[in-house]
């Protein structure tokens, strides 16, 4: 297996200069054990998804590649290990690496210091920028405009991540134009969620607008409906009219 002792030194130091928590954890559980099972990434980290974990990696330009191993119980279990920097060099500037501070800046001046999806205000140290199509669909933006990203919440990137994974787009057809059309890319004029026939608007009441939210919620109550179901009913209403 390839460790920390029998990799080039130039390819360790590329490795020990990630600092991103996932992808440098990781990466230091590499350098030291040779590869990295689910079963490692669940007991050891409390991390349970090896597709997100390679992803992860490989967007910091480093080469890793899917294995299978032999889990506690005997049977056979996913895993990942380095791909030989020999055939498959690193790559400096690839995935995230080429998210720069320019980008998240000019999307601030513009937008401000909100979520994309949930339009929460919030520092702008909590906000992730991310691809709007993801970069396992089209892969890197030659412009790299700021308008090919966005400014997410720690919960919406998440939200988003799982979704997209789970999409067929993501999965196989890899046609960048459905991601256009996607709630998760463009909230404001998508047509599907996750190539599924869903229209989605998030709304929040934030500082001054909480009383409004706790008189709706009451109005709610009172109805025999949830907040959404209520929130829907009245605008159902006020169309009719």
């Amino acid at each position: 297996m390839l460790t920390e002792e029998n990799l080039p030194k130039k390819f360790v130091e590329f490795c020990r200069a990630v600092t991103a928590k996932r992808p440098k954890t990781v990466i230091d559980h590499l350098l030291k054990h040779g590869q990295i099972t689910t079963e490692d990434l669940k007991n050891r980290y409390g991390y349970n998804h090896l597709p997100r974990a390679v992803r992860d990696v490989k967007e910091q330009g480093i080469p890793i590649e899917r294995v299978s191993a032999v889990g506690a119980d005997g049977r056979k279990i996913a895993a990942c290990r380095f791909a030989d920097p020999k055939t498959a060099p690193v790559r400096k500037f690839v995935g995230r690496t080429g998210l720069s501070k320019h980008n998240k800046d000019a999307l601030v001046s513009k937008y401000g210091c909100r979520c994309f999806i949930y339009l929460e205000g919030m520092p702008e140290a909590d906000l992730q920028i991310d691809h709007r199509v993801p970069y396992e669909v089209s892969g890197e933006s030659v412009s790299m405009s700021p308008d090919e990203f966005m400014l997410l919440s720690g919960s919406a990137n998440r939200a988003k991540s799982w979704s997209c994974e789970h999409c067929e787009n993501w999965k196989n057809l890899k046609k960048r134009e459905l991601c256009l059309s996607c709630y998760r890319a463009y909230p404001e004029t998508h047509t599907h969620i996750a190539l599924k026939p869903l229209r989605r608007v998030d709304l929040l009441w934030q500082g001054e607008e909480t009383p409004h939210y706790e008189r709706l919620k009451a109005d709610a109550k009172n109805a025999g409906m949830d907040a959404p179901g209520f929130v829907k009913e009245v605008l159902r209403n006020a169309a009719i009219k």
